[in-house]
């Protein structure tokens, strides 16, 4: 049997930051995937 993790309070959140927040937008791969046309791939699967 695992050990029960404790759930989470809302005091935890106070610091986690969020992805968004984290990601450089400036970054040449951030600015490529703006480029992509997402859609396409979600509709072959």
């Amino acid at each position: 049997m695992k050990p029960q993790t404790p759930p989470e309070t809302p005091t935890d959140y106070l610091f986690r930051h969020r992805l968004e927040n984290l990601i450089d937008t400036r970054h040449e791969l951030v600015k490529l995937s703006e480029l992509i046309d997402w859609g396409r791939f979600e509709g072959v699967m």
